[in-house]
């Protein structure tokens, strides 16, 4: 079984969409890990509002002022902040 999508000749894991994000994203990223951690194991986080929004307006200023690509965005998104994308957007 190869690690390499044949269509696009990029590795399936897309892990690689993490490298290298600005320091305020990646920030908001390692925070958000710590956010569901805790909630995924039944704890309160009583502001976890707060970080899954600052998330969410980082990935989109990021995106916006080119500094991860759309498609990093998305994968974040779908990875860290649990949005689906819908494929008719």
């Amino acid at each position: 079984m190869s690690d390499i999508d044949l269509s696009t000749g990029l590795p399936i894991d897309k892990g690689y969409l993490e490298c290298d994000l600005p320091k305020l994203l990646q920030e908001s990223v390692d925070k958000m890990k710590e956010v569901w951690q805790a909630l995924d194991n039944g704890e309160s986080y009583p502001l976890w509002d707060c970080f899954y929004c600052d998330l969410q307006s980082t990935i989109n200023i990021c995106e916006t002022s080119n500094l991860i690509t759309s498609e990093q965005a998305w994968y974040l998104r779908e990875k860290y902040l649990r949005i689906e994308r819908n494929s008719s957007i």
